[in-house]
């Protein structure tokens, strides 16, 4: 089966598709954002598409924990969905995970244009799994300045 270039793919599903929502902006101008799979900042554009590119990065929660899944696509599966990601379950500290997708990404010259992004996306899902500790909060201990008189 012969691939298509994504190019080709972008011109066919950028004005129309399923996963394409559109929203109004300031004043008449719309927005469109797109909920497709493999898209870190989920905008409808070619450079973050995950349908029209073959190289695509997601950062998404794996589970309860604190853990985070990093799922890159493999070129040379195009024509299998079952194995196409090749996802890895990252447990540490947020320094150690950022170092990480830094280098699966950018280092490893996979997508280094979308470094920031998955940086970015990696910011946000970590501080969404972060819960709010629950009980009385501590009162500070330090003395009351209490303004004099005049």
């Amino acid at each position: 089966m012969a691939t298509v270039p994504g190019q080709l793919v972008w011109e066919i599903v950028k004005k129309n598709n399923s996963f394409l929502v559109k929203q109004f902006g300031r004043g008449t101008q719309s927005v469109e954002f797109s909920r497709e799979s493999n898209n870190l900042y989920n905008l409808n554009s070619f450079k973050f598409s995950g349908l029209a590119n073959k190289k695509t990065v997601t950062v998404q929660p794996a589970g309860k924990d604190l853990s985070v899944l990093l799922a890159t696509t493999k070129t040379k599966k195009q024509n299998k969905p079952a194995s196409l990601l090749h996802k890895s379950v990252m447990k540490k500290e947020f320094r150690r995970m950022a170092k990480a997708v830094e280098n699966q990404v950018a280092d490893n010259y996979y997508r280094p244009d979308l470094k920031k992004a998955a940086l970015a996306r990696l910011s946000a899902v970590n501080r969404s799994l972060k819960v709010a500790k629950s009980g009385v909060k501590k009162r500070n201990r330090q003395a009351v300045k209490i303004s004099g008189r005049k």
